[in-house]
């Protein structure tokens, strides 16, 4: 049985990730690292307090099998950039060279529909470029799991991000083909589908856009 390390716990996405992780047979021990103490209690779980700043002092501790990382901010609670980067580029990629050192064997990063690294929209450079130095880091497995719009009741009130979802849920269906990559699934599934994928890994390095993950969805017990 496994030991999972996760980062983002107390987003949208990884809230759920961290409640598949803690019910699946496959894993002995789930270490999340958190700002503050979460609203989770399991025989399972352990928590640790702590941020970028501190994650050198942690290192002992971020052992494990596989890392999954669904760290994120928003424009509206970081405006400055640079700010901004530390916590969607060099927090997520610390904790990956920490846990990679570690031993672990497997990293799952949760992105954006597209990411490259030399876009010149901001927020696209940025997740490109966390998934550029993560592959550097030649884990064993590497998963990078890139959403569009990600749909679902959310416990923080967001009058204008309701509204582009409801929009989002009625495009939906029409988003076929080549653009099939922007239909927007829940924050629940794409942590579904991310559980699914550790359950059977073969390719060194995987990229889940909403087909993929869809398809992983589809599938009953594994991957």
């Amino acid at each position: 049985m496994k030991t999972a390390l996760v980062f983002g716990a107390t987003g949208f996405i990884g809230s759920h990730l961290l409640r598949d992780l803690l019910d699946s047979p496959d894993y002995a021990r789930v270490v999340a690292v958190a700002r503050k103490p979460l609203p989770v209690s399991h025989p399972k779980l352990t928590v640790l307090i702590g941020d970028l700043a501190s994650l050198p002092a942690l290192k002992p501790q971020l052992v494990a099998d596989e890392i999954f990382i669904a760290l994120g901010t928003t424009r509206k609670h970081t405006p400055d950039e640079a700010a901004y980067y530390k916590i969607d580029h060099d927090y997520p990629l610390l904790a990956a060279e920490i846990a990679k050192a570690n031993g672990a064997r497997s990293v799952f990063l949760v992105t954006a529909v597209g990411a490259n690294a030399a876009s010149g929209v901001f927020y696209l450079r940025t997740k490109g470029e966390v998934e550029r130095d993560i592959l550097a880091l030649d884990f064993e497995h590497t998963h990078i799991f890139r959403p569009s719009m990600i749909l679902g009741a959310r416990a923080e009130d967001r009058p204008r991000e309701r509204l582009i979802v409801a929009l989002w849920s009625v495009l939906n269906p029409l988003l076929v083909g080549p653009v099939d990559r922007y239909r927007g699934l829940t924050g629940n599934d794409i942590a579904h589908a991310i559980a699914k994928a550790a359950r059977h890994q073969t390719e060194k390095v995987r990229i889940y856009h909403w087909k993929e993950m869809a398809a992983l969805l589809r599938t009953r017990g594994g991957a």
